[in-house]
């Protein structure tokens, strides 16, 4: 297929819009559905090329085409404003069907937990540290997740009082504490350790179940549970 034609000039089979009617969406690239949603490309280049471009750019990954903002996304060319907000309005609508998606099961393990931050934490500026606590009931039932405190580039405040002060307002019986490495490094620090202490401590004090400690990274984690030190 000739790259160059834009897609009006394509065989009615091949599509995008046409192709999803007849086989599906699973059927169609990323960059094709995408190519749908902007509805044209540039001269000399499809919609569809336009997108593989712009993803490729992104290592093809859909996560790192939504932290771009509108000004990155018009330095290309055959992209303006409305088509940028649709492209990044389409991240962020995928974004929220994953969060539903994980919101309506029990946080029972690391993986659980990671699947679940990774979404709320990729979703903000990764540059600095931040702290969640993830509070659940006796079954392991989401009751809420919180953003405790926000730092800098390599560390975060957490005050435990403000641990325990949530579990207890929420009622919450199972707690996970949950924080980013801007470094994308996900081995705990001293001050990483000294904090799981901290927390466990407490938590044993106020018959309140210290589940996990998990730091979060783009696509790994550090599980204090699963590593047997809690």
């Amino acid at each position: 297929m000739n790259d160059e034609r834009t897609i009006t000039q394509w065989e009615l089979s091949d599509r995008p819009r046409e192709r999803m009617d007849r086989l599906g969406a699973e059927a169609l690239t990323n960059a094709e559905i995408l190519a749908i949603l902007i509805g044209s490309g540039s001269p000399g280049e499809s919609a569809v090329k336009l997108m593989q471009r712009i993803l490729n750019d992104c290592d093809n990954k859909l996560y790192n085409l939504g932290r771009l903002t509108t000004a990155d996304l018009m330095e290309y060319h055959g992209i303006g404003l409305a088509k940028a907000i649709t492209i990044l309005a389409a991240c962020e609508l995928g974004r929220r069907r994953a969060l539903e998606k994980v919101e309506q099961t029990f946080l029972a393990n690391s993986v659980d937990i990671y699947n679940y931050m990774h979404e709320r934490m990729n979703a903000k500026d990764a540059s600095t540290e931040e702290a969640w606590i993830v509070m659940m009931n006796s079954k392991f039932k989401l009751i809420s997740a919180k953003r405790i405190s926000q730092g800098g580039l390599s560390d975060t405040l957490v005050d435990v009082r403000v641990i325990l002060r949530e579990a207890l307002i929420n009622k919450a019986t199972i707690i996970t504490l949950c924080h980013n490495h801007p470094s994308n490094n996900p081995k705990p620090s001293k001050e990483d350790d000294r904090l799981t202490e901290s927390v466990k401590k407490a938590c044993e004090i106020m018959r309140i179940f210290f589940a996990d400690h998990i730091i979060i990274t783009d696509g790994d984690y550090y599980s204090y549970r699963d590593y047997g030190r809690l």
